[in-house]
């Protein structure tokens, strides 16, 4: 209940766990990959059960991997008229780039900033983890758009996204990250920036934690 926040008034209020490990889920969507209709995969989806949600994304990820291009433009859609059972941070996590950022690579993008701005948490976590698949392609302009956008978010899971995606771009090239972070850094919001510098050395990290670059 901690991890997911489950408790009153937290982000995870309401969810349901049966305690099926990741492997488990994974094998079981591995079992089932080519097997189950998609109306199937959309009961699973509304379940109530986190992981029968999770197993459903697992499924859909497949999917979209080995399908054409006119099925991986129904599992876009689909997708993104689900976003409401898309509803914790691990869900988005595994699907989100997988899904939503390869659908986008080759087409328009303006649906990211209609997410980004959404009052729905998840929608816009969906949006910059979604990137992750533009930064896998040497692509930063999206992360770095959608980050400027959530700088002033005020929702801790959207800061450690924000840093978190930063921190991939970084991995690519460090000047586009630090041109981004010198830009920035004093306005972003203190975990942010921790997990946009977590791999930088530490007299580096230091100096933007102090304020001092």
């Amino acid at each position: 209940m901690r991890f997911f926040k489950m408790g009153k008034g937290a982000y995870g209020e309401g969810d349901v766990f049966l305690g099926i490990k990741m492997p488990q889920a994974r094998a079981l969507a591995q079992r089932y990959a080519d097997k189950l209709p998609f109306s199937d995969i959309t009961e699973l989806l509304q379940s109530p059960y986190h992981e029968e949600r999770l197993i459903a994304l697992l499924l859909l990820v497949h999917l979209f991997k080995t399908g054409n291009l006119v099925q991986q433009k129904k599992i876009f859609t689909f997708y993104l008229t689900h976003t409401a059972s898309i509803n914790n941070w691990d869900l988005v996590d595994l699907s989100a780039h997988k899904i939503v950022g390869r659908y986008l690579e080759k087409n328009p993008r303006k649906i990211l900033y209609t997410l980004a701005r959404s009052h729905n948490l998840w929608e816009r976590r969906i949006a910059i983890i979604a990137t992750a698949h533009f930064i896998s392609q040497n692509d930063f302009a999206e992360t770095l758009a959608i980050a400027h956008l959530l700088l002033t978010d005020t929702h801790d899971l959207i800061h450690k996204a924000v840093g978190w995606m930063l921190r991939e771009v970084g991995k690519k090239s460090i000047h586009t990250e630090e041109t981004f972070l010198k830009k920035y850094y004093m306005q972003m919001p203190r975990t942010m920036l921790r997990y946009a510098i977590e791999k930088f050395p530490e007299e580096k990290r230091q100096r933007y934690l102090k304020g001092t670059v």
